[in-house]
């Protein structure tokens, strides 16, 4: 391959722990390749009219890694979006794919590598099926991209949960109340999961198990007259008797959440001033600060891969970490895949085994 050529790196969506430390192992690496990089900022819309980019070399990305969020920015709507909710893409209007592609020509760009999750790559695929060379890293706290074993982020955002619940916990104790904590995962319970295991939680509450609130309260009634408080880790698109807790925002995106404060008055509806209820939302606690060291190790991996692949010409895929090492998979494979929890997953086995309510 020519080298010399000028690479534009786009982030779009949510920030995400680990972000920097993509960037900067990108530019790094295709540096001693020969590369050169544009940063394009505010994602997608960057490289639409009026073009906003920053050139990337060395100095740009230095000390950058350890850095939560993204230097470049990011939005998660836009003009490019392509994704409405859960299984719901929107193709983006061509006239902004051409103004896309020829705003690449103009700066001489000569590929993409476009860092985000389903949404963000759904657009990048539209690219790709247009001959823009294309390279996708994934990226989601939510862990839920099928062709990849595991996003950068996630354990970062789990571990945020993890030292919440250890600060819940002894209050919880303390005051003998139930303590309902909301986790992110709209779709997808991976982070509520892996956190409320590691995290000590009496009942973990998924998108991918309805329940129903009097069987809860139920075991909460057991556990105040046997152990006294619980802690309750939800992920925000838990369902409630098979009801999201949802709005749709003016871009057409389903929002969850809220569904720890829905679920505190159906328990007053069943057991009236039984239980002191307390509730607390993480939000976007879960998307900032430090990455950790898992996260930081993977995100560099991701970042040299994409920039090995890129080398390789393997335009129209996606890097995955599979089996303990990076590979490739087309990204029409990488969106069209939501990987959720299931009954098999370790993690769910061993909370069952554990007595903590999940189902």
């Amino acid at each position: 391959m020519d080298r010399g050529k000028r690479i534009g790196i786009i982030n779009s969506g949510g920030d995400c722990a680990g972000l920097n430390a993509v960037i900067a192992a990108a530019v790094k690496c295709g540096l001693l390749k020969g590369y050169q990089f544009l940063g394009f900022e505010r994602g997608w819309e960057g490289l639409l009219n009026p073009i906003r980019y920053r050139d990337l070399d060395l100095n740009a990305v230095r000390g950058i890694s350890y850095l939560g969020g993204t230097i470049l920015g990011t939005v998660n709507r836009g003009r490019f979006g392509a994704k409405a909710g859960i299984g719901e893409k929107r193709q983006v209007p061509d006239e902004i794919i051409r103004e896309a592609i020829a705003n690449m020509k103009t700066l001489d760009c000569d590929g993409l590598i476009v860092i985000g999750g389903d949404g963000t790559l759904s657009g990048a695929l539209q690219l790709a099926e247009r001959g823009v060379r294309v390279i996708g890293v994934p990226k989601t706290i939510d862990n839920d991209l099928g062709a990849t074993d595991r996003t950068f982020g996630f354990s970062t955002a789990a571990q945020v949960v993890v030292d919440a619940l250890d600060r819940i916990h002894t209050t919880a104790s303390s005051h003998n109340r139930v303590i309902l904590v909301e986790t992110m995962g709209r779709h997808a319970g991976w982070i509520a999961l892996r956190a409320g295991l590691a995290g000590g939680a009496d009942a973990i509450l998924l998108p991918e198990f309805q329940f129903e609130v009097a069987d809860f309260v139920n075991y909460l009634r057991v556990r105040y007259n046997t152990v006294g408080s619980s802690v309750v880790a939800v992920a925000e698109g838990a369902r409630i008797a098979d009801n999201h807790v949802s709005r749709v925002a003016g871009s057409g995106e389903v929002r969850l959440g809220g569904v720890v404060n829905r679920l505190m008055e159906e328990i007053d509806r069943l057991a009236p001033d039984e239980f002191e209820l307390r509730s607390v939302v993480l939000g976007h606690v879960q998307r900032g600060g430090t990455p950790n060291s898992a996260d930081r190790a993977l995100s560099k991996a991701y970042g040299v891969e994409a920039i090995r692949a890129y080398d390789r010409g393997e335009f129209g895929k996606m890097v995955s970490y599979s089996h303990l090492g990076m590979a490739t998979v087309p990204l029409q494979d990488a969106v069209g895949q939501l990987k959720r929890v299931t009954k098999d997953s370790m993690e769910y086995q061993t909370a069952r085994e554990l007595g903590i309510f999940i189902h």
